[in-house]
């Protein structure tokens, strides 16, 4: 189940945007479209929590673009946020690129509703003790 509180990682190698969503208030930050986007995901995801005041812990969701886009910039949005839900203990879930025609609120809430959203992103092959 997705909590209130989410962040959405869009970066798919054009129209490249982060937004949260933290106590009924919703931010977006877009990107220009550079090749390097992708490369410093998390110091732009840092910067942007920092700027707005949040921490992410296990209240929050990740929501995270599965494409199509960029082979690199999906494997490192898709890393990314799995590390996120690891260190924070969040939920996430995925979704794909033509589930959402704008990127805005009232879409993301719209899908969220829709219960389209993939909660298996990784599936691992073993498991750990």
């Amino acid at each position: 189940m997705i909590k209130k509180n989410f962040l959405v990682i869009n970066f798919i190698g054009k129209n490249d945007c982060l937004a949260i969503k933290f106590k009924n208030k919703f931010f977006v930050k877009k990107f220009q479209n550079k090749i390097n986007n992708s490369d410093n995901l998390v110091n732009n995801i840092l910067n942007f929590l920092k700027k707005k005041g949040i921490n992410l812990d296990k209240n929050f969701s990740v929501l995270v673009n599965l494409g199509p886009g960029s082979y690199t910039s999906l494997r490192v949005s898709i890393a990314v946020a799995k590390g996120i839900q690891i260190a924070k203990e969040t939920k996430l879930f995925g979704f794909k690129n033509e589930q959402i025609s704008e990127f805005n609120l009232e879409n993301i809430e719209l899908l969220i509703k829709s219960k389209s959203l993939e909660n298996k992103l990784i599936k691992p092959f073993y498991t750990l003790n």
